[in-house]
């Protein structure tokens, strides 16, 4: 969000100080927080401004920073002119390197981790393809375990902590136990993954935290958008299983059971392909990466086989299109279509200030968005859209890790000295 937009709610957290010693101690971790994400969402500043935009003194401001920078969490950087008389001050900045966040994604077809240190960069990135519907359960988390395990090496090696790993899984989820309930494209019934992945690490791994992929897709995709002043947006992945993450006002909107989101089973042909969830025709038969690849190709083709590389599979279905192979083309305005109209109801209920479309969608830009944004203009009842503009992820098939690493990262912003302390 924008520095002048938390102006207020930052001030009103700053100013509230009890008497207590231990009120105190958690004013100051609240006050640390606040301004380690100031500089995580709105960039370097100087001391000045930063006091300005928190309404805390310039003494407290600067203890703050002292103490943020003895725990390697900002640096200073470049000289800055305020506006005032006499020498330019420092920027503060976020330094955070050697501290990470680990985002894992379970997918149909592979698994994908990305370790980011507190700056945001990416500091390991590894994609395991996997036929996860094929593969028990149990063997797949011992697979996401020697991925995990060999990043811990990789980080220790670099002189890196992690200081969390978030597990982003799809379908139906238990947030706080850990547990897929229901993941029919997986086929995951009440999996206890979480559980499975600490016994497996052991008693020294960090700890675990589990969210729906799309959620986690969303929150990646927000932190970019927010840089552009949109914060009311909706994430809808390109994949096999097609989710959706709802960010309103700046918040991921989670609903009352923490199951908003699921839009990829809106029934939107009755007697249309049968999906993984039971019933016939919901959206992802129709928009989703499987459908794509049905409608493209024959089942003995390498391009539906799930041991190659998705992201090669894809370049190779997009080279066919390039050439102007009519199967491929049909298909892709299929899906085109099919994808304009479940957007149109989802931009008529929900309005938006823009549509984010990740995985095989953004592959598909250019083969897809003029005739998307063609049903859009048809079907939404507001003038212009609604004011909604469709947005293509520059993240890839990387969204969900992504955003499980930034998850991962979140508790260095509610209590930094004390989770720095506990990395020892």
């Amino acid at each position: 969000m924008k520095a002048d937009l938390r102006g207020a709610g930052v001030r009103h957290l700053a100013m509230a100080a009890p008497s207590g010693a231990s009120d105190r101690a958690s004013v100051r971790r609240a006050n640390l927080g606040l301004v380690l994400r100031l500089l995580r969402d709105a960039g370097a500043r100087p001391r000045t401004r930063i006091a300005a935009e928190t309404g805390l003194p310039k003494a407290t401001i600067t203890n703050l920073i002292a103490e943020l920078v003895q725990n390697g969490l900002v640096r200073e950087g470049r000289t800055e002119r305020d506006g005032s008389i006499g020498r330019p001050g420092l920027t503060v900045e976020l330094d955070g390197r050697a501290i990470c966040g680990i985002g894992v994604e379970i997918n149909v077809d592979y698994l994908s981790l990305i370790a980011l240190n507190l700056r945001g960069d990416v500091i390991v990135e590894r994609r395991v393809p996997l036929d996860v519907p094929g593969t028990e359960a149990a063997v797949v988390l011992d697979t996401t375990a020697a991925v995990i395990r060999e990043t811990l090496d990789t980080l220790r090696a670099r002189g890196a902590r992690a200081v969390g790993v978030t597990l982003a899984a799809p379908g139906v989820i238990d947030p706080d136990t850990g547990v897929v309930g229901y993941a029919p494209n997986i086929g995951w019934r009440q999996v206890a993954a979480l559980d499975g992945l600490r016994d497996r690490l052991g008693p020294g791994a960090p700890p675990l935290g589990m969210e729906n992929d799309a959620k986690l897709g969303a929150v990646a995709e927000y932190l970019l958008a927010s840089a552009a002043d949109i914060h009311d947006l909706i994430y809808v992945t390109g994949e096999t299983g097609v989710g959706g993450g709802i960010i309103s006002g700046g918040q991921l909107l989670r609903g009352s059971a923490g199951f908003a989101g699921e839009i990829g089973h809106m029934p939107l042909d009755p007697t249309g392909f049968p999906c993984a969830c039971g019933r016939r025709g919901c959206w992802e038969t129709m928009v989703g990466l499987s459908a794509l690849l049905r409608f493209a190709a024959d089942p003995d083709d390498v391009v539906r086989d799930p041991a190659v590389d998705l992201e090669q599979r894809l370049a190779d279905l997009r080279d066919r299109a390039a050439s102007g192979d009519p199967r491929t083309l049909g298909a892709l305005d299929r899906v085109a279509d099919s994808l304009g109209l479940g957007l149109a109801l989802l931009a008529d209920v929900l309005n938006p200030r823009a549509i984010v479309l990740g995985g095989h969608f953004a592959y598909f830009d250019d083969f897809l968005l003029e005739r998307v944004r063609s049903v859009l203009d048809e079907r939404v009842m507001a003038p212009d859209v609604g004011g909604c503009e469709i947005m293509l992820s520059t993240l890839g098939f990387t969204a969900a890790a992504r955003g499980g690493a930034y998850h991962a990262l979140e508790p260095v912003y509610r209590d930094p000295s004390g989770t720095t302390a506990a990395l020892g």
